[in-house]
């Protein structure tokens, strides 16, 4: 069954291209180039992801996103902007979004991204004091969100989803599903560093020579 997405962009030529895109890759795409066309979309027909724009005609997508989280639309949603600042990316993931890819991208990061966020395997995860909301990929503790970047949440999920040791092979393909040709070991180290000062350094134990494990 294929997937349908709702593309906002206002962008008529990237929009094609993105259209056209998603469907040689099947998906079922449905595109808007605005708010308004959008809101109407959702209200009429079911979608499994939402791409948005940031910058649009008639508002913009980042409190678009806040609107449908606090109709209860959890939906997973992956905003596709020009605004690369980390300001930005933090302002949208905070308004419930759960990805976020900026302007100019590689077309195989895009698809890695969409095909991680249609997976059907969002709930939540308790460890410990934490709890691991899937669907916003958010990190709380005692009902206070964490501040953990897209790449240390995914490096936090995969150490719990894994039985034993993570390798760090298994986790560059965990970071971006192709490969890990996005993320290099040298920064795999440094992301494990900051997620350490952040959640508490004796949850990760480092295997030598290997990677890592998850200690509740």
């Amino acid at each position: 069954m294929q997937e349908n997405i709702l593309l906002v962009e206002d962008d008529p030529y990237l929009s094609q291209g993105l259209t056209e895109l998603l469907q040689k890759n099947g998906y079922s795409p449905f595109p808007a180039a605005a708010v308004s066309q959008a809101r109407a979309a959702i209200q009429s027909r079911g979608f499994d992801l939402l791409i948005l724009d940031v910058t649009l005609p008639d508002g913009d997508g980042v409190s678009f996103c806040r609107e449908l989280r606090k109709q209860g639309r959890a939906t997973p949603i992956l905003f596709l902007t020009a605004r690369d600042e980390e300001f930005d990316i933090v302002r949208g993931l905070d308004a419930g979004g759960n990805d976020y890819v900026t302007k100019p991208f590689r077309i195989q990061e895009l698809l890695s991204r969409i095909r991680v966020l249609l997976r059907k395997d969002f709930g939540p995860l308790a460890r410990g004091s934490l709890l691991l909301d899937t669907q916003r990929m958010q990190v709380s503790r005692a009902g206070e969100i964490l501040p953990l970047t897209l790449t240390e949440y995914r490096i936090l999920l995969c150490l719990i989803r894994q039985r034993g040791v993570a390798t760090r092979d298994i986790l560059l393909n965990a970071l971006w599903d192709n490969d890990g040709i996005f993320v290099d070991d040298n920064t795999l180290s440094v992301h494990v560093s900051r997620l350490r000062e952040k959640i508490g350094s004796d949850h990760i134990q480092t295997i030598r020579g290997v990677g890592y494990k998850w200690v509740d």
